[in-house]
C-alpha cells in the first residue's frame, strides 16, 4: 500500500475527524483528500506522472504534509528536504537527487533564485503557505473541481521515496526506498504498538524524519496530526496535556532539555500512550528520570534512512521490567529485533557472531532500501555478504536485546585500546550538572588519540574537569578516562537533534591533515 492509500482508509472511516492542525485551526480528513486530489491534478497538469521526483521545502506544516499525501497520490517519488539544514546542504540533496517539481515554504523564499540557479533539473516551484512574487502559489495553482487521479496497480518495489542518509560524518546520499518497505515499516509499527483508539500524534521533530515517519501508520485510525515548528520545552508539555497527546517522538536531546525544564512536572501527560525515543543513545539515569515524570510510557525504535524507524522496539513492558528487576543495562539497549526484520551482528569477515560478541549490526528484510540513487559503488559496499550494514557497533544478549555500542567510525584507539565513546558518556551523564556531552580523541603525540570529553552543562550548574575525569576513572578505569575535558555553552547538533562531533572534533584536528591519531 501506497501512504496514499493508509490516509483514504483514515478519510473514508473519519471524514470529519481532523486529520492535520497547527493546535487551533483545523483540516478534516474530507477536506485533506480534496486538496490531495486537486494537487495531484495540478502535477498532472505540468505532465508529472509516476516516478517524478517531487520535493517538499518546509518546517512541520498542515499544506507541507497535503503535498507529501499528494506526491503519493501522483506516484511520484518524495523527496523530504529539513527546514533545518543549511541551505547549501538542501541545495545539494536537491540536486543529488534530480528534483523536478519543489513545493516551498515562503519562509524559504528568498532561496529559490539561487536553487532554480544551481539546481537545473527543477522545472516548477510553487510556494504552498502564502502567495511570493514571481512563484505559483497552491491555492491559485491547483485545479478547483479536478478528476480523481489515476489509481494503477504498481510493483511493491516501485520507489516512493528518496531520503537523505544521516549526513553526520560524510554528504547525504539519496536513500531509494520502495512501497513494500514503507508498508513493511507501517505493518511492524502496528504489530509493536497496535492501535486502540483515534491517535493524537504531536509533531514537534521534523516532518522529514521519524516524527512524519510515526504519522504515517497511524492515518488509517483517523490520527490527528498536531503540527509544531519550534521545539520549546514547555510548549511541548503544554501541547501534550491540552490536546491529549497520545503518540510523540523526539530525540534524547530534547527531552534532556525538558527534563531539565522547572515546570516539567506541572503538567499532565496522563494521555501518552507512546513517547518514542530514537536517532542517538540516551543516558540510561536519564531515561529512570523520563519514565518517572511521563509515566510507563517510553518507547524506543531503532532504524536508518535505509531501513526506516522500526528495525528493533523496547516496548513500555521491556523499560518497566528493566527498571523493576535486577536488569537495569537493558535501559542501554534499542529493544529486540522486530518480527519483519533480522538483524544481526557481523565480524570483520562476514560471519555471523555469537550472542555476546561485538560487531557491526546487520539488516536483512523489506524494509531494506533498495539502493542509493545514482551511488552504484555505495550501495554494493552497504551490502556486502548480502547484508545491509548500518555503520553501528553492537551485540545482543542472552534474551535478545540488541545494545548500540557505537558507530564504526566513531571508535577511538588511544594507546592501543579501542575505547567505544558512548561506554564513557553513559558515565558523565549520570553526573547531576551535566545536560549532554560528547566524548571524541584528539591528537596526542605518545597516544595516537586521547580522550577528551566535551560537555554542556545544565543552565546555572558547575563541575570542575578533576570531578569529571575521577567519576570515569571509577566507573571505567584509567584507559577510557577522559585526559581533558571542555565545556562549552552548546553543542553544536544536527537538524534532527543528534550531536554533531564531527564539528566538536574539528577544531582539535585543525592543521593535522586527517582526523585520527
Amino acid at each position: 500500500m501506497r501512504m496514499i492509500d493508509l490516509f483514504d482508509q483514515g478519510a473514508r472511516q473519519f471524514p470529519d475527524r481532523d486529520c492535520l492542525s497547527d493546535g487551533q485551526n483545523g483540516w478534516s480528513y474530507a477536506t485533506v483528500r480534496d486538496l490531495t486530489q486537486r494537487i495531484a491534478a495540478g502535477l498532472r497538469g505540468e505532465g508529472i506522472g509516476t516516478g517524478a521526483r517531487i520535493a517538499v521545502w518546509s518546517p512541520n506544516h498542515a499544506m507541507a504534509y497535503a503535498c507529501v499525501l499528494a506526491i503519493s497520490r501522483q506516484n511520484g517519488i518524495w523527496v523530504p528536504i529539513n527546514a533545518r539544514n543549511a541551505l547549501e546542504e538542501n541545495i545539494y540533496v536537491l540536486d543529488n537527487n534530480q528534483t523536478e517539481i519543489l513545493f516551498v515554504h515562503s519562509s524559504f523564499a528568498d532561496h529559490v533564485a539561487q536553487v532554480q540557479a544551481e539546481v537545473p533539473s527543477i522545472r516548477l516551484v510553487v510556494t504552498t503557505d502564502a502567495p511570493v512574487d514571481g512563484l505559483p502559489f497552491l491555492d491559485d495553482w491547483m485545479p478547483v473541481d479536478p478528476e480523481p487521479a489515476p489509481d494503477p496497480l504498481l510493483p511493491p518495489e516501485t520507489i516512493c521515496s528518496q531520503m537523505s542518509s544521516g549526513g553526520t560524518t560524510g554528504r547525504p546520499k539519496g536513500v531509494m526506498l520502495s512501497t513494500r518497505a514503507w508498508e513493511t515499516m507501517v505493518a511492524t509499527f502496528h504489530v509493536m504498538m497496535p492501535v486502540t483508539s483515534p491517535p493524537v500524534h504531536l509533531m514537534v521533530a521534523p516532518m522529514t524524519h521519524a516524527a512524519g515517519g510515526v504519522s504515517f501508520p497511524l492515518l488509517p485510525y483517523g490520527a490527528t496530526n498536531i503540527f509544531m515548528t519550534e521545539t520549546a520545552p514547555e510548549k511541548i508539555m503544554q501541547m501534550i496535556e491540552t490536546h491529549r497527546v497520545t503518540h510523540l517522538f523526539l530525540p534524547p536531546t530534547v527531552i534532556y532539555v525538558m527534563l531539565a525544564h522547572p515546570k516539567v512536572r506541572d503538567y499532565d501527560y496522563s494521555s501518552l500512550q507512546h513517547f518514542i525515543y530514537a536517532a542517538a543513545p540516551m543516558s540510561a539515569d536519564k531515561l529512570k528520570e523520563a519514565m518517572e515524570v511521563f509515566g510507563p510510557v517510553m518507547t524506543q525504535t531503532y532504524g536508518q534512512a535505509e531501513a526506516p524507524m522500526i528495525a528493533t522496539y523496547m516496548s513500555p513492558a521491556d523499560h518497566a521490567e528493566a527498571l523493576n528487576t535486577n536488569k537495569h543495562h537493558r535501559l542501554l539497549s534499542c529493544g529486540k529485533p522486530t518480527p519483519y526484520t533480522r538483524v544481526e551482528i557481523m565480524g570483520e569477515d562476514g560471519t555471523i557472531l555469537p550472542q555476546g560478541e561485538s560487531g557491526e549490526i546487520v539488516l536483512r528484510g523489506e524494509m531494506v532500501m533498495e539502493g542509493y540513487f545514482r551511488q552504484p559503488e555505495e550501495t554494493a559496499a552497504a551490502s556486502t555478504h548480502g547484508w545491509h550494514h548500518t555503520g553501528d557497533i553492537g551485540w545482543i544478549d542472552e534474551d535478545g536485546f540488541v545494545y548500540i555500542v557505537d558507530r564504526l567510525k566513531d571508535m577511538i584507539i588511544t594507546g592501543g585500546f579501542n575505547v567505544y565513546p558512548s561506554e564513557v558518556e553513559q558515565v558523565i551523564w549520570t553526573h547531576a550538572a551535566v545536560q549532554d556531552c560528547a566524548v571524541i580523541g584528539v591528537p596526542h603525540d605518545k597516544w595516537g588519540e586521547a580522550l577528551k570529553a566535551v560537555i554542556e552543562l545544565k543552565p546555572g550548574a558547575t563541575v570542575g574537569e578533576d570531578e569529571i575525569i575521577a567519576l570515569c576513572k571509577e566507573k571505567l578505569g584509567s584507559v577510557k578516562a577522559p585526559k581533558s575535558v571542555d565545556f562549552w555553552p552548546e553543542l553544536p547538533r544536527s537538524p534532527v537533534g543528534k550531536v554533531l562531533k564531527r564539528d566538536i572534533r574539528a577544531p582539535y584536528w585543525e592543521g593535522k591533515g586527517r582526523s585520527v591519531g
